[in-house]
């Protein structure tokens, strides 16, 4: 019996990028008459939204990375090929491949290469703080932590030290609020006993916001709840303040006219994201429109204007079909319903039958403060402290892709609540001296 892959009868679809929408698109058509390709340049599925907790040593890589060939093993018509994308031939239907020298063919084609950090025109502070996207970006994270409270332990100098505990973190959306919590917990509970010379409550934690509030896109009880909570936590809530320029060691400030410079040890960058590359290689070669931050401005069915086989979805995409006209968040809710659709969409196609347009089912927003806090809105439903974080924790766990990860990230969170500690604190690849 012949393999669904060699089937030429089947349609071909090609998937670039195994992050949320990707993965669920390629599950979506799993034993489904189609040929699935799904292409990424790695070869792992990435739980983002818990980096920040690999970054801070509560949880390792491998407890939010699943295998991509592992996760689809079971579909014998997809196939999964390590490589990037380096240009679209649209009027052939043909993509070209960085490790493969020969173009390969599509029938349908869905772009899901999510997103990069963004600097506003800044590039030149990405080596001088440290972003969140990737794996790398989380260990890079980790080193830079824990090294600085290594470096702290041996300072005498009381005005070094302090520098080096000094945390500044820019962006109060949910990433750098998570990033607060997170480290504000490390410093209070989980490191104290473990340096004689430092006390590690003294660490002093900054969030930075040029927004009257952080959470902005949360109801302001929530976002008032959000920086009291922090606060109680020993974090300081800075709103109406901007970043004027990133220095070796140092970041300066504005706000209210009136300029700061503050010593730090650890910049940490969560101000926000842009659509990766390949949303500007689609406005060069399929001549479709792309917002400011990359995106590219698609069709109600998730298609690019003028190429009805060609789908992207996820924060490669801007879409704007909402009764308000502002686009969709970059979260994973919404890749994963456009994922889906963008699967029912072409099964639909190849049918010859017509598909309703997508619409979002927003099932509503969680951001982590603490161990035990949160605040979230569902439905209208504004909730706060360990309910909130009760939920966020059964949400997240349902997310995992596979069951082991699952079981290792309930028993890390069990015992991290157990004992306060964080059992991933490695500084692994470059010392605190290099």
């Amino acid at each position: 019996m012949s393999s669904p892959l060699t089937n030429r009868n089947y349609p071909h679809v090609v998937i670039v990028g195994g992050g949320f929408g990707g993965l669920y698109a390629a599950k979506s058509l799993g034993s489904k008459p189609v040929r699935v390709t799904l292409i990424d340049k790695r070869n792992f599925h990435l739980f983002q939204p818990l980096l920040y907790q690999i970054a801070t040593g509560s949880l390792s890589p491998g407890d939010i990375a699943s295998p991509l060939r592992s996760v689809l093993r079971d579909y014998d018509n997809i196939e999964v090929l390590m490589d990037e994308v380096v240009d679209i031939l649209p009027e052939t239907n043909q993509l070209r491949l960085k490790e493969e020298p020969a173009p390969l063919s599509y029938d349908m084609l869905v772009l899901a290469t999510g997103s990069t950090t963004h600097y506003f025109g800044h590039d030149d502070w990405a080596e001088k703080t440290n972003g969140l996207k990737t794996v790398e970006d989380a260990l890079d994270m980790r080193r830079q932590v824990f090294n600085v409270f290594e470096a702290a332990e041996k300072e005498r100098d009381p005005e070094k030290q302090a520098a080096l505990l000094t945390f500044v973190i820019v962006g109060g959306g949910p990433t750098g609020v998570e990033l607060a919590g997170a480290l504000a917990e490390l410093s209070n509970f989980s490191l104290p006993q473990d340096f004689k010379h430092i006390d590690c409550k003294k660490a002093r934690i900054l969030l930075v916001d040029m927004g009257s509030r952080i959470l902005s896109a949360y109801p302001e009880d929530l976002s008032a709840k959000a920086a009291k909570t922090l606060e109680k936590l020993g974090v300081t809530v800075r709103s109406n303040t901007s970043v004027t320029n990133i220095e070796d060691s140092k970041i300066i400030l504005s706000s209210n006219g009136k300029t700061e410079e503050i010593a730090s040890g650890t910049i940490l960058w969560a101000a926000g994201v842009k659509a990766s590359p390949l949303g500007h290689m689609l406005a060069d070669k399929l001549g479709c429109q792309v917002d400011r931050g990359g995106r590219v401005m698609v069709e109600p069915d998730l298609s690019v204007s003028g190429h009805p086989n060609i789908f992207v979805i996820g924060d490669l995409a801007n879409y704007s079909h909402t009764a308000d006209s502002k686009p969709l968040p970059g979260v994973a809710p919404v890749a994963i319903q456009e994922g889906r659709y963008v699967a029912h969409r072409i099964l639909k196609k190849c049918a010859n039958e017509t598909c309703k347009p997508f619409k979002y089912q927003d099932k509503g927003s969680l951001a982590v403060i603490g161990i035990l806090e949160a605040v979230g809105n569902l439905n209208n439903i504004h909730l706060s402290g360990f309910m909130a974080w009760l939920i966020w924790a059964v949400i997240h766990i349902s997310y995992l892709i596979e069951f082991d990860n699952k079981l290792m990230v309930m028993f890390q969170w069990a015992w991290t609540l157990t004992t306060r500690r964080h059992g991933a604190r490695l500084i692994t690849g470059k010392g605190v001296y290099d």
